[in-house]
């Protein structure tokens, strides 16, 4: 497990946008072609207060000033598909939140319209890849247990932090199989 750096981070009013913030420049530290990334997030008063050892092992101190601390999991094991994988997860009750990071390639409003229709899986991974209007994207979402979300996305092409667009909104599915991994 690894605690994020907040360095260069841009601030945040809400802990939950500071925290997506921090995972995506967390991800954007490792570069492109990365595999998807999940994280526990969790409260850092209580983190400090209930297991003081981890939370000196992470660098968490009193002088952190966030309120939710992002916390990397184990690898995703390779080649299983993301809802398959998160339909496993069960959180502990410390754990208040979860984040996952994840690239993808995009194609803008127009092209999705042009889309061939009856292709299969993997018909339509390979029409995307080929597609000329392609963005390569990378997705931070994540979600509280009381139904709060908020997500980041960074194009390739505009690898910049000032260039993150934030929102709740704006992977609802994704946000949607994360919540799920809160219900009994």
């Amino acid at each position: 497990m690894t605690n994020l750096p907040v360095d260069g981070t841009p601030l945040a009013a809400d802990p939950l946008t500071r925290a997506v913030l921090e995972i995506d420049e967390y991800a954007a530290s490792l570069g492109w072609d990365q595999p998807a990334r999940l994280f526990a997030l969790v409260d850092t008063a209580k983190l400090r207060a209930q297991e003081p050892s981890l939370a000196a092992q992470l660098g968490i101190d009193e002088s952190t000033g966030t309120s939710l601390t992002p916390i990397e999991q184990d690898e995703i094991p390779a080649g299983t598909p993301l809802d398959e994988f998160l339909a496993t997860i069960a959180w502990p009750d410390a754990v208040v939140g979860c984040a996952l990071t994840v690239e993808r390639l995009m194609l803008p409003p127009s092209a999705e319209k042009a889309e061939p229709e009856g292709m299969s899986e993997r018909q339509l991974a390979k029409w995307v890849a080929e597609h000329p209007e392609r963005q390569e994207v990378r997705m931070t979402v994540a979600v509280l247990r009381d139904g709060a979300r908020e997500s980041a996305l960074r194009l390739r092409e505009k690898d910049s932090t000032s260039e993150v667009l934030t929102g709740k909104s704006l992977v609802p599915s994704l946000a949607d199989a994360l919540t799920a991994t809160f219900e009994d």
